[in-house]
């Protein structure tokens, strides 16, 4: 009976240190959490540098191409008056060469 109290003694004490012990070692500290934190944002700081950076060239191939287009459309105005102006030309009657 005295060994079967001692054992159970035994098994009480040795389960309360082991549940004990995992519950302690499941906590994370300040420091590994600000480590981990800190290794998170310089990864976000990364990310938005490179987002930026695409913002900035984006922005600078969209006003490359609406001051392409306003050219573009420049161009076909004189375009447009110059098809008038050959168009006169042909109508007009044809002179006799000079000789």
């Amino acid at each position: 009976m005295i060994a079967l109290k001692n054992r159970m003694r035994t098994v009480c004490l040795t389960s309360a240190l082991v549940l004990g012990g995992l519950s302690l070692s499941a906590c994370s500290t300040q420091g590994y959490v600000d480590e981990h934190i800190a290794a998170v944002n310089s990864r976000i700081d990364g990310v938005d540098a490179k987002a930026t950076d695409a913002i900035q060239r984006a922005d600078a191939a969209n006003s490359a191409a609406q001051s392409a287009a306003a050219s573009a459309q420049q161009a076909n105005q004189r375009l447009d008056a110059m098809e008038a102006r050959v168009g006169a030309l042909e109508q007009a009657p044809a002179k006799a060469p000079r000789n």
